[in-house]
């Protein structure tokens, strides 16, 4: 049950509720976390972990050969557009390129002190020796590897997967938070930076500087979650940077403050928070009669 915006801009996780629901009625529950591990993976571990008291066992990190070979330096995807050959066709060197992004998400998870699992989601474009590329570096990073075939065979083309996550149920963890809440949120928000982003910093605006500031000095807002708004494009706030990249520095313009949540959220670059919406959204076009109940302005 998803609870919310995407995981760029807001939470990105199923409900507290949808979780406790579940783990009443199955011997295993699987939830949700929008994006990848900087992203998604953080805002459950440190938010969503916090405020339910429900800890995790397992991390699945879902992995597909076309994404990883776009963050190894593949082509540009354009939705609507033909994939170009460089994703259905074997292509070694962009998918060993690509793999160190998987690898930075596995450190990632491994920092919360869970067990993370590697899916492999395999398409009939990937072949064996693709495969054997994530396999080989996922194991060495120290997570378990498996492929799922669902597409193709159902239920039973994902049963080695579904092996490797109770097996890794079944080992010991060592879960905790990256920061505890009584730290203030400039020193969060560049933990987060180095530790999960890779930055070397932070470098905070004028503008937000002053509501840190505030918030900081203020006893009200200590226990408030810190829901970094960035994009899930990249590691970095850049959407064009792929793979893992180097050398740069997060860039925080605002911190918005949402009371009711209990959210503070520190926005990195130029992302909009309302991606899709256009400036003259259909909904403004549409009316009911409401003597007849015809409705119009639809089409």
């Amino acid at each position: 049950v998803h609870a919310g915006p995407f995981a760029n801009i807001a939470v990105g996780q199923s409900s507290i509720i949808a979780d406790r629901v579940g783990l009443k009625l199955f011997d295993y529950h699987v939830t949700e976390s929008g994006f990848a591990a900087d992203i998604g993976f953080e805002k459950f571990w440190n938010v969503k972990c916090r405020f339910s008291g429900l800890k995790p066992h397992v991390s699945v990190l879902t992995s597909t050969i076309r994404a990883l070979k776009m963050h190894g330096g593949g082509p540009k995807v354009v939705a609507g557009k033909a994939l170009d050959e460089a994703y259905t066709k074997e292509n070694l060197a962009l998918v060993e390129n690509g793999v160190e992004n998987m690898v930075h998400m596995i450190s990632v998870i491994r920092k919360a002190g869970i067990n993370p699992v590697v899916c492999v989601n395999r398409f009939y474009t990937d072949t064996d020796a693709e495969v054997a590329i994530v396999k080989k570096a996922a194991e060495a990073a120290g997570a378990r590897c498996a492929e799922s075939k669902h597409w193709e065979k159902g239920g039973e083309g994902a049963l080695e997967f579904a092996d490797a996550v109770i097996d890794a149920c079944e080992e010991g963890n060592d879960f905790d938070f990256l920061y505890p809440l009584k730290m203030k949120l400039r020193d969060r928000v560049n933990v987060i930076a180095k530790e999960v982003y890779g930055a070397d910093g932070v470098d905070w605006s004028p503008e937000a500087t002053a509501k840190a500031e505030m918030l900081e000095n203020d006893p009200k807002y200590a226990d408030f979650a810190t829901m970094m708004v960035k994009t899930h494009l990249s590691l970095s706030h850049d959407p064009v940077k792929k793979g893992v990249p180097k050398g740069w520095r997060l860039p925080i313009r605002d911190v918005l403050i949402y009371s009711g949540a209990k959210f503070l959220c520190p926005c990195a670059g130029t992302i909009s928070l309302m991606p899709g919406t256009g400036s003259n959204p259909a909904f403004r076009r549409i009316d009911v009669d409401p003597e007849t109940g015809k409705v119009s302005g639809l089409f």
